[in-house]
C-alpha cells in the first residue's frame, strides 16, 4: 500500500520533470507554471500542498523554479557557506518568521528568516552534534548537543545561556518543551548496551523530575531506540518509539495512554518512525524514515493521509528525521539525504475533517 501511494507521487514528479525538458527545448514560449503539488492527489480535494524547499540563502532570495531546479540538479550549483548538509532537528518561530535547523554534520544551527530573506548560523562557537530543537516562548534555542549529552540553550542572538545534563543521560536525541508546565523532555535512545531506554523529563531549572520508561522491550511503556517526542496542549507526550515502530502516548504524569502503528507496509504502519508533531485541530504528524512520507492521524488514532514519498525532486524526501508545524499549519520536514527542509501546508481543512466516517481505519 505505501509503495503504491509513493508510487502516485513519483508518476506526478515525473509527468513535471518531462513537461520541463519538453519546454525547455522550445525556443518559445517560456514554460508555463507547473502544476502544484498536492496530497491527496486528483480528483480528491487537497489536503497538503508542496510549498518550497529551504536548502541556503538561494531559496529565499530568489525563488528557484522546477526548470531551474532541474537544471541545478544536473549541471550543478555553485556551493554557498549556508547550504544545509545534514538536518536533524527544526524548529518556528511563534510568528511563524524563522526557522531554526540543527544540522549535526556542521555542528550548527541555522536559521531562516523568511521574513528578510536571509540565513545565518546562530552563535559563532561550534555546536557539539546538534540533533533535537525547540523554541521558548522568549525564543530561547533548546538544542541537544549529542556530542556533550545534554541540552543547550542559547539565547535568539546565539549567546549561550545554560546547559541542561544529567549522568543517566547516554545519546539525547529529540526534545519537547511543556511551557505551561515548564517541563523539557528528552528522547534519550541510549545504545545496544544501554539497560534502558528511555525519556528524562526536566523541569526548566534543568533538574531531573522523572524517567518516562525502563527496561528495553516492545511492552506498552516500553522503548526501542526513542528518537523524538512531542507534547500536546493537555500536557500529553508522544514519542516515537523507533524501532518498535511505533508511537506511545502518555498522559501529563507518564503515564502511558496508548500505541499508534506497528511495523508493516500498509496505512497507518510504520517502518522507522521519528520526527512527530501535532497541528493547530490535534492531529498528530509521524515522519517515517523508511517509507520517506509523513503519516497524519487524528486525536482518536485513524490515519488520515500520508504526504511525501521516496526521491529528490522538490516536495518528495529522502530519509527524513524531524517536523515542526507552525500555529498557521505550515508543516516543516527536516529531508536528511537531501540535506533540505521541505515546507508543506494544510489547505482546504477544517477541524471537523479530522473526523472521517466509517471509511476511516483506526490503528490499535
Amino acid at each position: 500500500m505505501i509503495a503504491a501511494m509513493v508510487g502516485v507521487s513519483l508518476h506526478r514528479v515525473c509527468l513535471l520533470i518531462v513537461t520541463i525538458g519538453v519546454a525547455g527545448c522550445a525556443a518559445a514560449p517560456p514554460p508555463p507554471e507547473p502544476p502544484r503539488l498536492v496530497w491527496p492527489p486528483p480528483p480528491a480535494p487537497p489536503r497538503i500542498e508542496f510549498v518550497q524547499s529551504l536548502s541556503s540563502g538561494e531559496d529565499l532570495r530568489s525563488a528557484r523554479s522546477a526548470g531551474r531546479w532541474l537544471l541545478d540538479l544536473v549541471g550543478g550549483s555553485s556551493p554557498t557557506v549556508d547550504r544545509l548538509a545534514e538536518p536533524m532537528g527544526v524548529a518556528v518561530s511563534d510568528d511563524g518568521n524563522r526557522v531554526y535547523v540543527a544540522d549535526h554534520a556542521q555542528h550548527a544551527i541555522f536559521v531562516f528568516d523568511l521574513a528578510r530573506r536571509s540565513v545565518h548560523r546562530l552563535g559563532v562557537e561550534p555546536i557539539g552534534r546538534p540533533v533535537g530543537l525547540a523554541l521558548d516562548g522568549d525564543e530561547r534555542v533548546w538544542v541537544v548537543e549529542q556530542a556533550r549529552r545534554g541540552v543547550s540553550i542559547f539565547a535568539p542572538d546565539g549567546r549561550r545561556l545554560a546547559f541542561v545534563g544529567h549522568p543517566t543521560l547516554e545519546r539525547p536525541a529529540g526534545i519537547a518543551l511543556d511551557r505551561a508546565r515548564r517541563l523539557l523532555y528528552v528522547a534519550d535512545a541510549g545504545t545496544l548496551r544501554s539497560a534502558a531506554h528511555t525519556v528524562k523529563v526536566f523541569d526548566w531549572d534543568g533538574s531531573l523530575v522523572r524517567a518516562i520508561g525502563h527496561e528495553k522491550g516492545d511492552g506498552p511503556g516500553q522503548f526501542l531506540f526513542p528518537t523524538y517526542v512531542a507534547v500536546d496542549q493537555d500536557g500529553r507526550v508522544y514519542v516515537t518509539d523507533t524501532l518498535n515502530a511505533r508511537v506511545q502516548v502518555f498522559d501529563a504524569e507518564g503515564r502511558y495512554v496508548a500505541t499508534i502503528g506497528e511495523r508493516g507496509t500498509a496505512w497507518g504502519m510504520f517502518d522507522t518512525p521519528k520526527g512527530v508533531a501535532l497541528d493547530a485541530f490535534g492531529n498528530v504528524y509521524v515522519v517515517d524514515s523508511g517509507w520517506s512520507n509523513v503519516q497524519i492521524f487524528n486525536s482518536r488514532r485513524q490515519v488520515l493521509l500520508f504526504f511525501g514519498g521516496r526521491g529528490p525532486l522538490p516536495g518528495l524526501l529522502k530519509n527524513p528525521t524531524a517536523i515542526a508545524i507552525d500555529r498557521d499549519n505550515r508543516i516543516y520536514v527536516a529531508d536528511h539525504l537531501n540535506h533540505r527542509v521541505e515546507v508543506y501546508r494544510l489547505v482546504n481543512t477544517k477541524a471537523e475533517d479530522s473526523f472521517p466516517g466509517a471509511g476511516a481505519a483506526v490503528v490499535d
